[in-house]
């Protein structure tokens, strides 16, 4: 028989944590969340938490990669919970359930603590959970975010705490997330014998930045090009030329391009172009926003320069790019 170490005990813990799951989720950020619970009662050697998972109409689920996750219950059957978990679908702008929106409004009527997952955020601002409140999600989906709720505080954090929500920018983020759950309620002893057992050394706070800096990205170690490139990141809508960018590092305008050739084999306009086209793609599969916004907010003055540009770099038409996704 298979000893489950106090893992997902079905009654008598001190906390039930409901796991609400969507096809397509994402399996890494759901386990980072769902694993520092059984660990943290297996150091205990008691059953500090419980937990279910939750589908809509409690049919099994099939995650990103494939994988089939089994269900325990759905909305309608679901118990009281402590805290609720939400981990949204790959395509958050496909999702369209008024009963699963009301049902996690009553949860929310509740005063419990709920979380959203990488894109489980943008189910919990669609059921109006976060207005107001500071949030985050992952920062590939953050374009789609602000689109779709302008006037929300949304922020490139790894996580971000707000009265009774949290949100979570995804991946291994939850991990850091669940440890600090556990440290309010256990304190940071337990916290931090879980992150050690999970290999995990260096236990993240709210207001560390979800992304590497630019030279772990880059390789880059030279200093004005690593200022450069940071420039190009921060002006994508209102793109600077090169001569801009050198005067404002404060180099010449040949310096800088040799730096690029030097480190990056390539021109400071070739690699600025390559940074908005890349972001434009990323706008399209990922959000609702029109093509001549994209164009727009990618620093295109037209749409017909946008997409003979993006044809040329991706081998299909910004259209086509959308219809895929």
């Amino acid at each position: 028989m298979i000893e489950l170490d106090y893992g997902c005990v079905k009654n008598g813990a001190e906390r039930s944590i409901g796991f609400v799951l969507f096809d397509s989720f994402n399996m890494l950020p759901f386990i980072s969340a769902l694993e520092p619970l059984r660990i943290a009662n297996r150091l205990a050697k008691k059953p500090l938490y419980q937990w279910r998972l939750i589908s809509e109409q409690g049919e099994n689920i099939v995650a990103s990669n494939g994988m089939t996750q089994s269900i325990d219950c759905s909305i309608e059957d679901s118990e009281a919970f402590s805290m609720l978990v939400v981990s949204g679908p790959f395509h958050p702008e496909n999702f369209d359930s008024p009963s699963m929106l009301s049902w996690l409004q009553e949860q929310a009527e509740q005063k419990i603590l709920i979380a959203g997952l990488e894109t489980g955020c943008h189910i919990l601002a669609a059921a109006g959970l976060l207005e107001g409140l500071q949030c985050t999600t992952h920062w590939e989906n953050m374009g789609q975010f602000k689109d779709e709720w302008p006037s929300y505080k949304v922020s490139s954090d790894v996580y971000e705490i707000d009265q009774n929500r949290l949100t979570c920018s995804g991946g291994a983020a939850s991990m850091d997330m669940m440890l600090y759950v556990i440290e309010q309620h256990h304190g940071h002893e337990l916290a931090a014998s879980v992150a050690d057992s999970m290999i995990h050394p260096n236990i993240r706070s709210t207001g560390e930045p979800q992304r590497m800096d630019i030279q772990s990205r880059t390789g880059v170690t030279h200093p004005d090009l690593l200022e450069c490139i940071e420039l190009i990141e921060a002006n994508v809508e209102q793109p600077l030329t090169p001569a801009e960018l050198a005067n404002l590092v404060g180099i010449s305008k040949r310096q800088l391009e040799r730096l690029f050739r030097r480190y990056l084999n390539t021109t400071p306009a070739r690699y600025y172009l390559t940074l908005r086209l890349e972001t434009a793609k990323g706008l399209l599969e990922k959000s609702s926003m029109k093509i001549i916004d994209v164009a727009i907010a990618c620093g295109f003055k037209s749409a017909g320069h946008f997409s003979s540009r993006y044809f040329s770099s991706f081998g299909e038409t910004p259209r086509e790019t959308r219809n895929q996704h």
